[in-house]
């Protein structure tokens, strides 16, 4: 979960509305008055914090409404993906190794 401290860090350079069950909204597109907002500069966010903090909003969106239900194109792809799987299990990596991968770069580059 990202930190209150990295959220903290923003200036008014980007605005973010936090709705009470902790969705975020962009100010851009207006805001209700149930909405409560924050400061945000995302850019002095580093990477990794974006990505979590990415990672958090869509976990909160995920809780809130459950499974989203997929198109058909997404359903489409999925099955591609399967076959591709069962043709040739070896093929791909595990997402543990991806991630872990991905976050050593990301470290680095930091």
């Amino acid at each position: 979960m990202l930190s209150p401290e990295a959220i903290e860090r923003g200036s008014s350079a980007t605005r973010f509305v936090v709705h009470p069950e902790g969705v975020a909204y962009s100010a851009r597109t207006g805001q209700t008055e149930h909405m409560q907002t924050t400061d945000l500069d995302i850019s002095k966010l580093s990477v990794a914090e974006r990505i979590q903090l990415a990672e958090d909003l869509w976990d909160s969106v995920a809780a809130e409404t459950g499974e989203l239900p997929l198109s058909a194109a997404q359903k489409a792809e999925r099955e591609r993906r399967l076959a591709d799987l069962e043709r040739d299990p070896g093929a791909g990596e595990p997402w543990e190794v991806v991630r872990a991968r991905i976050e050593k770069g990301l470290a680095q580059a930091g």
